[in-house]
């Protein structure tokens, strides 16, 4: 009898420490869920828009510095890339 019991303290502490019943509490109350993936969403978009925008900015200062540096096909190239993403930023028709 008393290894059953401490079987069962001992599902009775996994359960515990994997929270089913916050678990089981969020999926009663569909709002609370909704709201939840809701604000995720946001800021994972939110992140997206600022994680890309820093890695643009990056492409386009290492572009920009290649380009400085006069080589003979490639320079042509990455000017080109640059002046379209300028022409592009500041809203005026390619």
């Amino acid at each position: 009898m008393t290894a059953m019991n401490e079987r069962l303290i001992k599902i009775a502490d996994q359960m515990e420490k994997t929270q089913i019943a916050d678990y089981v509490m969020l999926l009663n109350r569909p709002r609370k869920i909704i709201f939840t993936n809701l604000y995720a969403g946001i800021a994972r978009g939110v992140g997206i828009a600022i994680g890309f925008t820093v890695f643009a900015a990056t492409i386009l200062y290492v572009l920009r510095m290649l380009g400085a540096l006069n080589l003979p096909i490639i320079g042509d190239f990455i000017a080109d890339i640059v002046k379209i993403v300028q022409v592009q930023l500041e809203g005026r028709a390619f």
